[in-house]
């Protein structure tokens, strides 16, 4: 026998299942009504963006959202794929042709005491720009960055690792994450990288003749910036290098930008100085109170910092930096750090825990 209320003596009773359903109802119609709303704003404001009075931002709005995967939906949907190749044909990065020059860069003595100097041996510098917050990671001996790989590094049946799992292999205080990997649909593992990779000498993966931008350290820890097959990368000395890009800077010379370049994107980026330190630098993306960085804006912050070669890594979801076993960068991912096949790490020292 179901259970009744009774308000009032004179009243028929009224079931409880009723009572909930008319408040499910209501609950159902409130969350509706306020999805319809949302979804309409959203709309109106793809919409705006796509078609508005603004050629600048529309082109900002859709380079941005063509460097996710997740989002790229609400420039393909509303225009042409015509009027797209001709926004991305008018707002990128050219591509260099030069190839970093090793003579520009002096490196003088590291000692394993070096991080008990005055100076220290890894700084962390906080930056920001109209549209982003971020973090410099200066690390002044250059001998100490190297290229780490995940556990299952190029197998396809395996799976890519965080940032921190791989640092934890190799006993690293610091690093940044690196190149891209293999994700059709957004369904990758992320063990298989893109392009070709050097770790601590060994040539690990990729084609050996095809020309790609080469961005890694030869033997006397000078940054190399350049296309150039695997072949050519080994005839150069190179010990550590993946591939991605696009070149920033090579030989103290900035690519020429267009346009918005690329729009507003969480990002990261590798440069070195004139006198070897290492530039790491992870810039914060679609986040409130950072929207994230253009390629114009990492040049900017890598002559700033004195950047005589630089170039553009992995961005987006995967943009992460960590420090001594912690994320010190705010993740984009909804899911948080995402798995990948390689990353820069930071050798650890004994005099770092002094």
């Amino acid at each position: 026998m179901s259970a009744e209320l009774t308000k009032d003596p004179g009243k028929q009773p009224v079931s409880i299942g009723r009572v909930l359903g008319k408040i499910i109802f209501r609950l159902l119609l409130l969350l509706f009504t306020t999805a319809a709303i949302l979804a309409g704003g959203i709309y109106g404001l793809v919409y705006t963006f796509n078609y508005g009075p603004s050629p600048s931002a529309r082109s900002l709005f859709v380079t941005s959202v063509l460097e996710t995967s997740a989002l790229d939906f609400l420039a393909t949907w509303f225009l042409p794929s015509e009027e797209i190749a001709t926004i991305l044909a008018t707002n990128n990065v050219e591509q260099m042709d030069a190839v970093s020059n090793p003579d520009l860069i002096v490196i003088p003595e590291h000692s394993e005491t070096s991080a008990a100097a005055d100076e220290k041996e890894i700084e962390i510098t906080e930056v920001s720009g109209l549209t982003y917050s971020g973090r410099m990671m200066i690390v002044k001996d250059p001998s100490r960055v190297f290229v780490g790989t995940c556990a299952s590094f190029g197998n396809p049946d395996g799976a890519g690792e965080k940032l921190l799992t791989i640092a934890g292999h190799y006993n690293a205080i610091a690093g940044i994450n690196g190149g891209g990997f293999y994700d059709p649909n957004g369904t990758g593992t992320g063990s298989i990288p893109t392009g070709f990779v050097f770790s601590q000498g060994e040539f690990l993966y990729g084609p050996r003749d095809t020309s790609d931008l080469i961005i890694g350290f030869d033997h006397e820890d000078k940054l190399i910036v350049g296309y150039m097959t695997a072949d050519e990368a080994a005839g150069m000395g190179i010990r550590d290098a993946l591939t991605f890009g696009p070149a920033l800077i090579i030989n103290g010379e900035p690519a020429s930008v267009s346009g918005s370049s690329s729009g507003l994107n969480p990002r990261t980026a590798i440069g070195q100085r004139a006198d070897g330190a290492v530039l790491l630098l992870v810039i914060d993306g679609r986040q409130p109170g950072s929207l994230g960085a253009s390629y114009a804006d990492l040049i900017e912050v890598m002559l700033r910092f004195g950047a005589v070669n630089a170039a553009n890594l992995d961005g987006g979801s995967s943009s992460l930096m960590i420090f001594e076993d912690e994320i010190v960068s705010s993740k984009s991912g909804i899911i948080g750090d995402r798995r990948m096949p390689t990353c820069f790490l930071v050798e650890r020292r004994d005099t770092d825990e002094e």
